[in-house]
């Protein structure tokens, strides 16, 4: 699957998992195996998922989507919204560690790898949206995209979620428009 992680932060990843918001979206997480698959491919492999998973994950990525468009236009965002990122990222729990037998430190992996990400992801978006970087916050100028992303360009100007992808595009469209012209 061709995921969108151009988002420069997990929790804006999660959150392009709906994709071409601008023309009707496109839902990528269908299934909960593609929940699953959307995890590995963002460095969280082993996690399982069932319906209510997808769900859950679902509803964080719409929470977290919420108060990042109340961030872009200044508005408040919905106290539901922000209700459920803030209960989500209370989940969040640091990774246990345990000594082997040689004293050498291990991670132990959580109960439920999806359920860590996702609280771990709702801790991102909380950082995301009251630091300094939401400022920072973009949504791709194509017209069809609309993928969300944190510009750190150095001049802070950055338009397209990925040059390989929306950039190249729109590049390939003016220079055909210019082409068309002469």
């Amino acid at each position: 699957m061709d995921w969108a992680l151009d988002g420069g932060r997990p929790s804006l990843d999660l959150v392009n998992t709906y994709r071409d918001r601008k023309t009707g979206g496109l839902e990528m997480l269908r299934e909960p195996a593609d929940l699953v698959a959307w995890l590995a491919a963002t460095g969280h492999p082993g996690a399982r998922a069932d319906e209510s998973a997808l769900t859950e994950a679902r509803a964080l990525r719409d929470a977290i989507s919420g108060c990042v468009d109340a961030a872009l236009t200044g508005s408040a965002p919905a106290p539901g919204d922000l209700e459920r990122l803030n209960r989500w990222a209370a989940r969040r729990r640091p990774a246990a560690l345990q000594l082997t037998p040689g004293l050498t430190l291990t991670q132990v992996p959580p109960p439920d790898v999806a359920e860590a990400e996702l609280a771990e992801i709702a801790h991102d978006a909380v950082r995301l949206l009251g630091g300094d970087e939401r400022g920072q916050l973009r949504v791709c100028a194509s017209p069809a995209c609309g993928v969300r992303f944190v510009d750190r360009s150095n001049a802070g100007k950055r338009q397209w979620c990925s040059m390989r992808k929306c950039g190249n595009r729109e590049k390939v469209r003016l220079y055909r428009a210019r082409l068309k012209d002469s």
